[in-house]
C-alpha cells in the first residue's frame, strides 16, 4: 500500500497576504507618527525620575530655542524652572545654537 501523499502547498497566497498587511502596517504607523511629536515637551522620558533632564529633554529643549522659543517658554513647556531654563540656554549657545549638530537623530 502506498503512503497518501499530503497536497501541494502554494506559498504565495499567503505571502501575498502577509506583504499587504506589512503595506496596510505601515500606512497606519506613517498616520501615528505624524500624530506624534517626537520631541514632545510633556513626554515623560524628558525627565529621570530624579526630575533631571534626560539626553532627550535636553535635546528637546535646544530644538525650542533653535525654533526660537524663549527661556520662559521653554521652562513652561518643559515644566522645569527658569534658571534651568536658562542653563541650558547657555549651553545651547557655547555649543552652536542654531547651528549646532542635534544630539539625536
Amino acid at each position: 500500500m502506498r503512503a497518501k501523499q499530503p497536497p501541494q502547498f502554494d506559498p504565495k497566497p499567503v505571502l501575498d497576504l502577509i506583504a499587504n498587511i506589512e503595506a496596510d502596517l505601515l500606512r497606519l504607523k506613517g498616520l501615528v507618527e505624524q500624530q506624534v511629536e517626537k520631541f514632545d515637551p510633556a513626554n515623560s522620558h524628558n525627565k529621570t525620575p530624579e526630575g533631571k533632564l534626560t539626553e532627550e529633554g535636553a535635546e528637546c529643549c535646544y530644538r525650542m530655542f533653535d525654533e526660537g522659543k524663549s527661556r520662559y517658554s521653554v521652562a513652561q513647556q518643559m515644566k522645569i524652572s527658569f534658571a534651568a531654563a536658562t542653563h541650558r540656554f547657555n549651553t545651547w549657545r557655547k555649543i552652536g545654537g542654531a547651528k549646532r549638530k542635534t544630539l539625536l537623530g
